[in-house]
């Protein structure tokens, strides 16, 4: 498609800005939030997305996968939901054959809305989509059409009636991002657009077929030996037992992460850098998306719970 592997890397960050641009006509002051999801989408990643409810979520998505020219389907997880809501199932037609009807999971970004409010079962179904990239059904192989990207989210303050992600799960996902209220100033701008009759339009920037592409391209980002080890040895830091875990990982953290955190750390880091049209990561790239890629994977304990300490702020320490 192109040249070479520079004009390629071009291509990509130019793309990028022309996402973020038309994503921008919609959704107001979330700069970090679009670049984490592209970054995700990038990497052939899933975003688990945390956020009170009324912060544009939802339309976050849509927008996103309207100026990505993908399909798009949201599922509302709800405590009846059941696994074949997600898949599909086979129906016998009026040929008395059976038929397999394709459920929502079945397009190239799904939204799981509020994934934590369905039983775990009905989750698992989705979780084994995300790791597969196919779905099972009466022992046939359906394959998931490529660029496939989940985002899930979930509610941080509502927790009655809802069936919480183990680690294991939460492992697959590659960032859990946390969506913060508008500034002021961001807000006012949020409700003149949204309070007019006027209506946004974005345009359809990228395909399938070059998302893919730009997928091929960030494994193929070069890195050097410096990084790599910069990455691995972060990831050891988490772990208390490790070599190189400092005073506040024994003192507050109960597990630490596995080595898929290193691999989504160098991923990520590629990704983030060639976004900014830079050929190689640096120390920085891993340190931009470690509290992303590094958040949901770190489990606090008791005395960290009862002092209040955020695991973000033991990610911050580590740097």
């Amino acid at each position: 498609m192109f040249d070479n592997h520079v004009t390629a890397i071009d291509a990509l960050s130019t793309k990028y800005n022309q996402i973020t641009q038309e994503i921008k006509k919609v959704i107001i002051g979330q700069d970090e939030i679009v670049k984490d999801l592209l970054i995700s989408v990038f990497s052939r990643g899933h975003c688990l997305l945390v956020g009170v409810p009324g912060l544009a979520k939802t339309l976050l998505v849509s927008t996103l996968s309207d100026v990505l020219d993908l399909n798009f389907s949201r599922i509302q997880f709800t405590p009846d939901l059941m696994p074949s809501d997600i898949t599909g199932s086979e129906i016998l037609d009026e040929r008395k054959e059976f038929r397999f009807i394709k459920g929502p999971v079945f397009a190239n970004i799904v939204l799981a809305d509020e994934i934590n409010r369905t039983p775990p079962k009905t989750q698992a179904a989705l979780l084994e989509a995300m790791q597969e990239k196919n779905v099972t059904i009466a022992g046939k192989n359906h394959k998931l059409e490529p660029p496939f990207f989940v985002l899930a989210t979930q509610n941080p303050i509502e927790q009655e009636g809802t069936y919480p992600l183990p680690e294991a799960q939460l492992d697959r996902f590659m960032f859990m991002v946390v969506l913060d209220y508008p500034t002021l100033k961001d807000e006012l701008e949020i409700v003149r657009a949204t309070t007019s009759d006027t209506q946004q339009t974005v345009n359809k920037i990228i395909g399938a077929k070059e998302i893919l592409f730009f997928q091929d391209l960030v494994r193929k980002v070069p890195v050097t030996n410096n990084v790599l080890e910069y990455a691995v040895t972060l990831v050891n830091k988490t772990r208390k037992n490790g070599t190189n875990a400092p005073q506040i990982v024994k003192d507050y953290i109960e597990w630490g992460a596995g080595p898929r955190a290193s691999q989504n750390l160098i991923i990520g880091a590629k990704c983030n850098a060639a976004l900014q049209g830079k050929y190689s990561p640096d120390i920085e790239d891993v340190q931009a998306v470690a509290i992303n890629v590094l958040r949901h994977r770190l489990v606090k304990n008791y005395k960290a719970e009862a002092e209040g300490i955020s695991i973000d702020s033991i990610v911050k320490k580590l740097f």
